[in-house]
């Protein structure tokens, strides 16, 4: 996914289904900078954890 998109999904009111490698997740923020976004398990709700915003996949 790109820096753009993610920053859509954030914005966004609607519930966008993300996911990090099979794993569906909600976008809590990201830093331009270092195209990093911080993530939380959409089922679990896990500890949040940077990921690589070019291993996040729109479903």
């Amino acid at each position: 996914m790109d820096l753009n998109r993610v920053k859509q999904i954030l914005s966004s009111k609607a519930e966008i289904p993300v996911n990090y490698h099979g794993v569906p997740v909600w976008i809590e923020n990201v830093d331009d900078s270092s195209q990093m976004a911080t993530v939380t398990g959409r089922d679990t709700r896990d500890e949040p954890m940077p990921v690589p915003i070019n291993d996040l996949k729109e479903e």
